[in-house]
C-alpha cells in the first residue's frame, strides 16, 4: 500500500508502468521528421550504437547527426521542459540534470570526432521546416 501523500492520481506502481512505457525510439514526432527528411532526399542510419550518445539520425555522407530530444526528459528551457514533477521531485530533478550533462558530453565527443550535431526539441516539431535543418555543411564554413 502506498502510504506517502501524493497529488498523483495513479499509484506508484501504475505511474512507474506509465513512465516505463514512454518510447525512446520511433516516436510519432521522430517518424514525421524522418519521413520529411527522406522526401527531401536525405538518407540516414538510425540509432548508431558506435557513436557517442547513439544519435537518433546519422547522415554519414555529411558527417552530421540529429538528436530528437523530448523537452521534459532532456531539460529544455521551454514550458514543457521546465515542468517539475509533483512526486519524486528530487529523483526527477537529478535524473534530468544527469541527462543534460550526458547530452553535452556526447555532443562534445561527436564534434571532436568531426561530426556536426543538430538537436531538435519536441516543442519545435510543429513549426519546424525540415529544409532549414543544417545537415549539409554550409558553404560559408
Amino acid at each position: 500500500m502506498n502510504t506517502h501523500h501524493s497529488t498523483d492520481v495513479f499509484s506508484q506502481e501504475k505511474r512507474s508502468a506509465i513512465m516505463r512505457a514512454v518510447k525512446s525510439e520511433n516516436t510519432k514526432p521522430e517518424l514525421q521528421l524522418r519521413k520529411a527528411l527522406h522526401r527531401l532526399g536525405y538518407r540516414y542510419r538510425l540509432n548508431v550504437k558506435t557513436l557517442p550518445g547513439k544519435p537518433d539520425l546519422v547522415f554519414p555522407k555529411y558527417r552530421a547527426v540529429i538528436f530528437m530530444h523530448g523537452c521534459f526528459w532532456h531539460g529544455h528551457n521551454c514550458k514543457r521542459g521546465a515542468r517539475t514533477p509533483k512526486t519524486n521531485t528530487a529523483y526527477w530533478t537529478e535524473k534530468i540534470a544527469r541527462n543534460k550533462i550526458r547530452d553535452k558530453k556526447n555532443a562534445a565527443a561527436l564534434k571532436k570526432l568531426g561530426w556536426r550535431v543538430v538537436t531538435i526539441w519536441e516543442c519545435q516539431l510543429k513549426t519546424l521546416d525540415p529544409t532549414k535543418i543544417e545537415i549539409k555543411p554550409s558553404r560559408h564554413a
